[in-house]
This record gives structure tokens, C-alpha cells and sequence, in this order.
């Protein structure tokens, strides 16, 4: 039983904890202020909702240090959470008890938004989620009895991220402006981009032995990862459902085959001196201006314009999935080449059939097959001085474009005014 014992100029109260032993409480000014204290306590206990006041001030500096210590996290994932510590949560909470901050749900409000101060909306909800995140293992591990994230309000509501889909034609477009500035592998580069739908890291951490001529497939296990400045392979994908095999449409195997004749580096796509590249560096110099355009070409001075302003790698992601989905192509198909896990019922009785993957490879090589019609005349000289085999496939496509073109005229002409 609790009890209560004289201590300086005030009293002590005096309780069985959990493991047999006896907590103290002291500061109480009556006896029957420590005798009530130390009930509640032991009442606590019995109910198995008790909270060791020692452990609640632990601080959360020391606390957090020790869960990310033991969070199993990918290598990239582990550099961006020790960046949100070092930089937005120590600052702040390192030296406070976790049960101050559990008692402060105002003062994480005004963190909050502070943080949008001087933070995109985006990374704020994503520094307080890692916050949360803590917080909630403190629960769970009997530091505080809730967490004081519930409640706060982190982002307007108003943010969306606006994705942008570029078309077949504009892919093969920057495509070739890309071959102009980095050279044939930055011109497949782009293309794996589109026809692909894989992650930058997926396709710059590729190697020559992953790729498997008789399925003309790339294989996806082993991304490149970047973290503090380093650049590895990592253990694993983003996802379980990230780790596959991703089939080439005929003419991207064609084109990707050719490259892998003449690598002799580690990785399929290196840089000028056959370093890994970086998604930064590449996008600054190369990506940015073949999409944004130029407003003055340093070797021949004229203008080049944009073929769309702000679109970003990742965003021929999107425009992979967007194309699947126009051609008609399952979700479960879509999912899948892009390493995406489907919710719900469907990822457990859907699958993915042969008769799938092969129309998805016909899409996109008609979508290819499209693109190549609707170069303008010097872009298709362009393509074709890259690729000379092309001149005799555009000849072809315009053939079978004009005769169907002349069967629909010549339908017409047959029915009468009356019909019509």
C-alpha cells in the first residue's frame, strides 16, 4: 500500500512500482496530498495504464537519438531523417522532456507553423510526420500516455502538387535535345523515362548484367541510393512491390541494346568522365534546359524554345502510368510495371497475365510509332542522322498512314448524299 513520510519541510509519498520495487515522489505539501498521489499511482498500476515519471522525462533529444539508432530504414530514407533531426527537430525539442512536450500542445502548434516559415508546405508535412512518428513510438513504449500530435494542423488543405503529362512526341523531342548535350545515352535515358515509368535511381543504378536479352527486360532489385553525399547501390527497393523485372517495347530494347554494346563501365548511364551520376548536376545542366528551353544557345546563338516548362524526371512517371491508362491498360498492369502495390482486394486475387504484359508493350510501341510521324521534317532528319534505320521506318509508317488516309477518303466518296 501507498504511505506517506516526512521529507525536509514537506512530505514524500512512497509506492510499489510494477517490478516490486518502491517509487518516491517528494515536493508534497500534506500527507494526505503524497498519501492520494501514491494511490493514484498504484491504482494506475493495477489498471496497467501507469506511466514511470522517471521515464517520461526522458528527453527527447536522447529518446529520438535511440529510435532512429534502431529504425530498420533504407539508406536514403535514414539521411533524410538524420537531416530533419539535425536541422528542425533537435533545435527545438532536444532538450525537452517528453512529457513537457506532451503537456505543451500549443507550443507544437506554433512550431508548426513556424516551420512554414521557412519550409515548402510539402517538407513541413513531412518533418512532422517524422516528428509524429516519434512521438508515437514514445506512447508505445510507456513514455508519455499520448501522443501531442493529435490534433495539430499541418498543412492548409489547399496544396496539391501539380503533375504534368508530356505526350509521346514530346518525350522524343527532349529526347534528341538530350543526345545534342550528353551524348546516345542521355538520349535513351530520356525514353527509359517515358516508355519505363521506372524511378531515376531505378534506371542510373542499372548495371549491364541486369538485363535479360531473350524477355528484353531490365531488372529492378538494387537502386541507386544517395545518401550524405554518397552514392551506392542499395539492399533493396522502396517497396517489395518495387522489385521486378520491366519489359522494353521493341524499339527501346533496340535502342537500349545498342548502348550496352559500347558500355564498359559499372553502370549503363555515366557521366562525361564515367562517374554515376548525380539526379541534381543532371538535371541542372541537361534535363532543365532541353525542356525549358533556352533563351540563347551558346554555340549557335539562336533561341530554342521549351517543349514543357518545369517538367521533371519523375514526372515521366506519371505519364507512363497516365498512357497505360489511356490505352485501357488493367490497374493491375499499370501497378506492376511501375512497382506499386495495389490496395484493397485487388492486390491479393488480381494478377498480372501474359496476355497483359503483351499488350502493354503494344501500346507503347505504337505510341513510339506515333511520335515518329509527328516530328517536324528537321527533327525527323535529326532522328535519322542519330538513327539511320529510322528513315526507312518512317517511310513505312507514312505509307500505311497515307493508304489508310486514301481507304477513309475513298469510303467517303462511295456513299451517296442521300446516305450521307
Amino acid at each position: 500500500m501507498a504511505h506517506a513520510q516526512r521529507h525536509g519541510p514537506g512530505w514524500r509519498a512512497r509506492y510499489k512500482k510494477p517490478d516490486g520495487t518502491w517509487g518516491s515522489q517528494s515536493g508534497f505539501e500534506t500527507k494526505a496530498a503524497a498519501l492520494d498521489w501514491g494511490n493514484e499511482q498504484e491504482l494506475l498500476i493495477r489498471r496497467h495504464l501507469w506511466i514511470d515519471p522517471q521515464e517520461a522525462e526522458t528527453p527527447f533529444g536522447t529518446f529520438a537519438e535511440a529510435w532512429l539508432a534502431s529504425a530498420r530504414l533504407a539508406i536514403t530514407t535514414q539521411a533524410k531523417y538524420r537531416s530533419y533531426l539535425d536541422n528542425h527537430l533537435l533545435p527545438q525539442w532536444e532538450d525537452w522532456p517528453l512529457v513537457l512536450i506532451f503537456n505543451n500542445h500549443l507550443e507544437v502548434q506554433s512550431w508548426v507553423t513556424e516551420l512554414h516559415e521557412e519550409l515548402a508546405e510539402p517538407t513541413v508535412a513531412s518533418v512532422f510526420a517524422m516528428f509524429s512518428t516519434i512521438m508515437n513510438v514514445a506512447v508505445r513504449a510507456r513514455k508519455i500516455p499520448a501522443s501531442p500530435c493529435q490534433g495539430i494542423r499541418v498543412t492548409s488543405g489547399e496544396y496539391e502538387a501539380d503533375r504534368q503529362v508530356a505526350t509521346p512526341v514530346q518525350f522524343l523531342r527532349g529526347a534528341l535535345r538530350l543526345n545534342d548535350s550528353f551524348g546516345y545515352s542521355g538520349f535513351v535515358l530520356a525514353l527509359m523515362d517515358g516508355y519505363t515509368g521506372a524511378r531515376w535511381s531505378e534506371l542510373v543504378g542499372l548495371q549491364p548484367h541486369e538485363y535479360d536479352e531473350i524477355n528484353r527486360a531490365i531488372r529492378v532489385v538494387e537502386p541507386l541510393a544517395e545518401a550524405q553525399g554518397q552514392l551506392v547501390k542499395a539492399k533493396r527497393t522502396k517497396s517489395p512491390a518495387g522489385k521486378r523485372w520491366v519489359q522494353l517495347p521493341p524499339f527501346l530494347a533496340d535502342l537500349y541494346e545498342a548502348l550496352l554494346e559500347d558500355c564498359d563501365r559499372s553502370f549503363v548511364f555515366v557521366g562525361e568522365k564515367g562517374g554515376v551520376l548525380r539526379r541534381s548536376n543532371f538535371g541542372r545542366r541537361f534535363w532543365r534546359p532541353a525542356w525549358d528551353g533556352v533563351a540563347q544557345d551558346r554555340q549557335t546563338g539562336k533561341r530554342v524554345p521549351p517543349i514543357l516548362p518545369g517538367f521533371t524526371f519523375h514526372e515521366g512517371r506519371h505519364s507512363h502510368r497516365t498512357w497505360l491508362a489511356d490505352d485501357g491498360i488493367p490497374e493491375i498492369g499499370r501497378a506492376a510495371r511501375l512497382g506499386q502495390k495495389m490496395r484493397g482486394m485487388g492486390g491479393i486475387y488480381e494478377h498480372v497475365t501474359p496476355e497483359t504484359k503483351e499488350r502493354i508493350l503494344t501500346v507503347l510501341q505504337a505510341r513510339w510509332e506515333s511520335s515518329l510521324l509527328a516530328l517536324r521534317p528537321q527533327e525527323q532528319t535529326a532522328l535519322i542522322a542519330l538513327l539511320p534505320r529510322m528513315e526507312e521506318t518512317i517511310k513505312q509508317l507514312t505509307a500505311v498512314q497515307q493508304a489508310a488516309a486514301n481507304q477513309g477518303a475513298k469510303i467517303i466518296a462511295q456513299i451517296s448524299p442521300i446516305d450521307a
